[in-house]
């Protein structure tokens, strides 16, 4: 009664601002604000005469600098102004649009540079037009030395920046750290190899590494602001924000198309997303986009900002009802072409790790394979040789304006339309039509980009997989004009079919089922500039997806299980009912742990025998009582402390005391100090200390004995009996000494012990497991029963259980 009285009055006289009944009577935001303000001004009164001689100090010092430094002035201005920009801007702003600005220039001059070397090609090929012999050395050596310096020179410099990145960038997001992947020598392979492998013509994206090149400006981006703001942007969270924006600025920047950028990045990086992180994707994504067709302008390239790709397809009467079945058929098509893709590059990049004597040889002459695949595929794409089946003389961007153009091919048989076409010479053939054309493009393209992406360049898949979408709705298109050579009627009127509508679709439902996103839709409205097919092209990539996802992972996830990168699978769509298993099922029952009463031998075998990063601290062996989670570097530095050197040189001092032997005592201290390996390294313990001890001692011995070189054979004198004594008394006592340390109870009190460690019970479920490591990029959770400790599940357990249940329903 007492006490409820003495709360009630306690609660009577609280103030507004405190917390009464579960509620504020204030608004928090006006509380902070009175509360910081009371305390600003306490702090002027308080300290305002410190802070008033430290201004004038301040301002002496300038004068005197400007006295000095005749720049002086310029750079106090300079120095104001950045607070100027700090104070108003913000760094947050400051640094997208750097980010954005950057990313503009860089793939402006990627595209610039890989379109030379395209264009160089061509002119080599067209100046040897009189020697069909000397035609084909130059198409073929061209691409060989290009992709074959892009690999050794990435091998060289950075290997890490072989490959698309979206898969690593996906692992880095979730908070696992990737050495080496974020500096600036990876920078410069990306962008050089990357360069060079898209200069040659072969069938590789760009979009895929574009992400990896803007998460790698993002790093060094903000090791640049830290240094000009401030350590703030060293933040792990603040980093994992950045690299976010930087993957929708890669897409945005690559293809002019800021939003489908935003989206896709989420789809393809992140299991959850921070709505907090929107609006940095879609600022820095947009402000990189305008940049990148500015300069396009700029360059006289174009006369206005407009799509990459942009279409004319009529607006008016874009499509009929009857053609929905057909772009449905197209989607689940897609699907299976999806998944197919998805398999093949899996499947070769399997073989090849299978066959012993090849991967031996491959690992030894690394250059050999990205040789003979870019001379392979050079030869079949040879314009005078079978090339000129499959349109071989046209590069991607030609190839995708020509399948977006919305005029018939096959009427009257391919002839007059083809007039319309700047690159009429490449589909024209007068033994095949068009329809074998676009087989052949459709067979020969699919393979060989699946060969082409697992060569050791930086490359991507998307662009090739979008080419190809392009060409199977393409053919179908021009399927369905053959079969309504009239058109659609209705309300009388003529409505011809549109086949580059086809093509479109067909793009967007191809690469969305490789990629398992429906963002590409999206991307696919903003390079054409038009949304008039949004209904097909929305229902054929949604039936893709659906028809891939429950037939293969995507591609991304496939290169994740391939390269055996430490991130977490999805659990599969359609799958739930073979994820009935409990925690209790997969965890770790036998789990390493300390005790309150664990002696500093304990930790010293603790940390011998395993290689944990936490440690588990229960209240004792019989109750298991989960108190909290201790590092590993905290248990080392108790450790080290305990025998450190510190309290060994003290000992060694009492124990000189002890036995009359002060002479020596300098010498021990100043030479060497024999020290247990724990004071020098927190990674390997050693456990035969007092050996290690007794060797010590002698050396120091010996080292006191030859400091003063070696004496003549006549004035040597012999070792005192009483020095010898005294040394094994030492050696003894420190032997004896490290012993009781060893024995003595560990003191919790000088380290950092976690008190709620993350926990789950036995009859948690894998799917609750699954979204909890998900969405907090856990790496282990302990597993207790009322309190008690019974086991433990790590990311390793979850994504065996994971794939062994996708692979079975695969």
């Amino acid at each position: 009664v007492e006490a409820s009285a003495t709360d009630a009055g306690q609660q009577h006289h609280e103030p507004k601002e405190q917390r009464m009944y579960g509620r504020y009577t204030q608004e928090l935001g006006v509380y902070a604000k009175e509360e910081a303000a009371r305390l600003r001004d306490g702090g002027v009164r308080d300290g305002g005469g410190l802070r008033r001689n430290t201004s004038v100090r301040s301002r002496a010092a300038d004068l005197l600098e400007y006295e000095k430094d005749p720049c002086a002035k310029c750079q106090m201005c300079a120095s104001r102004c950045q607070k100027f920009l700090i104070s108003r801007v913000g760094e947050d702003w400051i640094f997208l649009i750097l980010l954005g600005l950057l990313m503009a220039l860089v793939s402006w001059v990627m595209d610039y540079a890989i379109a030379f070397c395209q264009e160089a090609q061509k002119w080599m090929y067209g100046g040897l037009d009189s020697n069909m012999l000397l035609q084909y050395i130059a198409w073929v050596t061209y691409p060989v030395v290009l992709i074959t310096f892009s690999a050794g020179f990435t091998q060289i410099l950075a290997p890490q920046a072989v490959g698309s990145g979206i898969p690593e960038m996906k692992t880095i997001l979730r908070g696992v750290v990737l050495k080496e992947y974020l500096t600036f020598k990876t920078f410069v392979a990306k962008v050089i190899g990357l360069t060079c492998a898209l200069g040659s013509g072969m069938p590789l994206g760009k979009e895929g590494p574009f992400v990896h090149v803007a998460s790698l400006c993002a790093a060094l981006l903000s090791k640049f602001m830290a240094a000009l703001f401030g350590g703030t942007y060293m933040n792990e969270l603040r980093n994992t924000e950045m690299l976010s924006a930087a993957c929708a600025v890669g897409v945005g920047c690559c293809f002019a198309a800021p939003i489908g950028g935003v989206l896709f990045s989420i789809e393809v990086t992140s299991t959850f997303f921070a709505v907090r992180n929107y609006w940095r994707g879609f600022f820095a994504a947009t402000f990189s986009a305008f940049i990148f067709r500015v300069l396009a302008v700029w360059n006289q390239e174009e006369e206005t900002i407009t799509a990459l790709f942009k279409t004319r397809f009529r607006l008016d009467f874009p499509f009929d009802l009857q053609e929905l079945p057909a772009f449905a058929i197209l989607g689940i098509a897609c699907g299976f072409g999806g998944a197919l893709f998805v398999y093949l590059n899996r499947l070769i990049v399997e073989c090849m790790r299978k066959q012993k004597t090849i991967n031996k040889f491959l690992l030894r002459k690394r250059l050999v394979y990205p040789a003979l695949v870019t001379l392979l595929v050079s030869t079949l794409t040879f314009p005078p040789g079978f090339g000129q089946f499959m349109a071989g003389q046209l590069t991607q961007h030609e190839s995708l304006v020509a399948l977006f153009d919305n005029r018939t091919w096959c009427r009257q048989g391919v002839a007059e339309e083809f007039d319309y076409i700047s690159h009429s010479h490449a589909w024209k053939h007068p033994q095949v039509n068009v329809f074998i054309t676009l087989i052949l493009f459709i067979i020969m393209k699919f393979w060989m980009s699946a060969v082409a992406t697992t060569m050791p360049v930086p490359c991507g898949a998307f662009m090739p997989v979008f080419l190809i979408g392009a060409a199977f709705g393409r053919l179908v298109g021009e399927i369905m004009a053959a079969m309504f050579p009239d058109g659609i009627h209705a309300d009388g009127s003529v409505y011809p079919i549109v086949p580059g509508g086809y093509a479109v679709v067909g793009a967007a439902a191809l690469s969305g089922a490789v990629t398992h996103t429906v963002s590409t839709a999206v991307i696919v409205f903003e390079l054409t500039g038009q949304i008039s097919h949004i209904l097909p092209v929305m229902i054929a990539v949604i039936l893709a997806n659906a028809v891939a996802q429950s037939l293969q992972p995507s591609l991304y996830d496939s290169i994740i299980r391939i390269k055996k990168l430490p991130y977490l699978p999805e659990l599969g769509m359609g799958h739930h009912e073979k994820y009935n298993i409990r925690v209790e099922d997969i965890m770790v029952r036998d789990v390493r742990f300390i005790t309150l009463t664990s002696s500093y031998r304990d930790l010293q075998e603790v940390l011998l025998t395993g290689q944990l990063k936490t440690l588990a601290l229960v209240e004792s062996r019989d109750s298991m009582i989960l108190l909290g989670s201790i590092e590993r570097s905290q248990l080392q530095s108790l450790l080290s402390h305990q025998l450190g050197r510190q309290r060994r040189l003290e000992h060694l001092r009492q124990l000189a005391q002890d036995n009359g032997t002060h002479d020596h005592l300098p010498s021990l201290a100043t030479d060497s100090t024999p020290s247990s390996p724990c004071a020098h390294t927190h990674a390997h313990i050693n456990a035969t200390t007092n050996t290690n001890t007794r060797q010590g001692v002698r050396f120091l011995v010996s080292t006191q004995q030859s400091s003063a070189g070696p004496a003549p054979p006549e004035k040597r004198k012999p070792k005192p009996k009483r020095v010898r004594i005294s040394m094994a008394v030492r050696v003894s006592g420190i032997a004896e000494w490290e012993e009781q340390q060893l024995d003595m109870p560990v003191d919790f009190k000088n380290c950092k012990i976690d008190p709620a460690p993350f926990q789950l019970v036995e009859r948690t479920s894998l799917h609750k497991t699954h979204t909890i490591f998900s969405l907090l990029g856990l790496d282990h959770a302990y597993v207790t029963s009322t309190g008690r400790l019974v086991g433990v599940v790590s990311l390793k357990e979850v994504r065996m259980c994971i794939d062994l249940a996708v692979v079975s329903a695969y």
